[in-house]
């Protein structure tokens, strides 16, 4: 008798599995660069510097994701997460490199936050029955809106672009998105769930003769970079720079906790405590190791859960291996070159429907709540709203300490925090309903994707 393995551990073809690998990274590279370019810029670091500080992102972006997804004894989650360095970290960096010690500060204080995410994993990990599927779908639903603008400012161009928002770019884009769509419901098995790749490297192929795209980094960029631990020096450690780096880490693994139970629910494969503590330890041990290696504080990429839900692509070894591609990128300057000319509108176009698949799912997890008394209804209106609040209006708690403004401008944190206190005000103190454990409300999790995942051999559902 042939026994059935889950979807999530199942090995596709080789040609199935670079292909879908290749798809994860084309959609996130530009949000895995952003955070080095973005610092650097800052920092006003030579041409030089930054091409050094992205191929050091690339590289541990991908030691980070095969490290999450095929897992080392209790650090992996073990599900198809890909990992970049988080957005929530960018602000505080930004200070410590510009006023508080430059780079050998930062990564000081990213090696201590690493730490002390290893060791509050286990912590983290118990908190999970204050997850239930009213929180879960509430944050799954902010982060996908969330996200939304991200893919937006892609289609016009790219923000501070100086054609942004023509039609040229908007309609490039919405070339793109008419294609992934196209292809998705018209194109037969395997095709069919590489639309986001398809609409990729078409949009990318029709924009050269449009004027859309530039090679010119390419030429000059090298065949080889090996990232050297403590390229810019020694680390430092100054007490505000660590402290603001702590906020982040707590940021940082709220987000996390999201997007793994967002994962875990979309593959049929609930999270238990365990699971997440050791989905949580193992971004600690890559920031440990972004500080060693001249790079930032690593998270799971929203983006690419989006991608999970949509193509039904559920095996973890499919995003392994884009963390094995991300690990060639990083050595591999020129490569790194390539991907990175793919113009922005083609990946708002992907975007959209990415992250609104995101969303979608989301409210597909909601649907199993009884909103009939009124209380989860005013735990997710008001959480949906805080969390959109810095995605509508930026700078919007300019004004604030920067520990407000860590925890706060991020959309997902800040709805993600709002939505587990408030679940806790209404269902666990004293007078509320008692909410479920997380546990016990596995079959909410695992909605129709749960059951059918289980009755799949991995050929059908990889």
């Amino acid at each position: 008798m042939t026994s059935v393995r889950h979807p999530v551990d199942t090995v596709p073809p080789p040609g199935r599995l670079a292909a879908f690998g290749l798809q994860h990274v084309l959609a996130m590279y530009a949000g895995a660069v952003a955070v080095p370019l973005i610092v650097g810029g800052a920092m006003k670091l030579s041409p030089a510097d930054l091409a050094y500080l992205i191929n050091a992102d690339l590289l541990l972006c991908g030691i980070a994701t095969v490290l999450q997804c095929v897992g080392l004894w209790r650090f992996g989650v073990r599900l198809p997460i890909m990992q970049g360095c988080t957005f929530a970290a960018v602000t505080p960096m930004v200070l410590i490199g510009t006023e508080g010690g430059g780079l050998p500060a930062i990564y000081g204080s990213v090696i201590v936050a690493g730490v002390a995410m290893v060791l509050l994993a286990p912590v983290f990990g118990r908190l999970l029955r204050f997850f239930p599927p009213l929180v879960t779908g509430t944050v799954i639903l902010i982060i996908g809106l969330s996200l939304l603008p991200v893919a937006a400012n892609w289609a016009a161009g790219g923000q501070g672009a100086a054609d942004f928002g023509t039609p040229r770019n908007l309609g490039l884009a919405a070339g793109v998105l008419a294609l992934v769509l196209v292809v998705q419901r018209f194109a037969p098995g395997f095709l069919g769930r590489v639309a986001v790749l398809v609409g990729i490297v078409a949009g990318t192929v029709a924009a050269i003769p449009l004027g859309f795209t530039d090679f010119s980094g390419v030429g000059g960029a090298d065949w080889i970079g090996v990232s050297t631990p403590f390229h810019f020096g020694a680390p430092a450690f100054p007490v505000a720079a660590v402290v603001s780096m702590l906020v982040v880490a707590l940021v940082t693994m709220t987000e996390t906790t999201g997007d793994v139970i967002a994962v875990g629910e979309l593959t049929g494969r609930p999270v238990d405590a365990r699971r997440l503590a050791d989905g949580l330890r193992a971004d600690g041990a890559a920031t440990v190791l972004g500080g060693v290696f001249n790079t930032f504080p690593y998270t799971a990429f929203a983006q690419n859960v989006g991608l999970v839900g949509m193509t039904r692509v559920r095996s973890r070894w499919v995003v392994a291996a884009a963390g094995g591609m991300l690990v060639v990128l990083g050595l591999a300057p020129k490569l790194g070159a390539v991907v990175a000319a793919v113009p922005a509108p083609v990946l708002g176009g992907a975007g959209l429907v990415m992250f609104g698949t995101v969303a979608a799912s989301g409210l597909r997890t909601l649907a199993g709540v009884d909103f009939r008394d009124g209380h989860d209804l005013t735990v997710v209106a008001v959480s949906v709203a805080v969390g959109l609040l810095p995605v509508g209006v930026p700078g919007l708690y300019a004004k604030f300490p920067d520990w407000f403004q860590t925890v706060m401008d991020s959309g997902i944190s800040a709805g993600c925090v709002t939505a587990i206190a408030l679940n806790l005000l209404f269902n666990h103190l004293p007078g509320g309903r008692t909410s479920a454990p997380a546990a016990a409300e596995a079959p909410l999790l695992e909605g129709r994707g749960g059951q059918d995942a289980v009755e799949q051999t991995g050929e059908q559902r990889v």
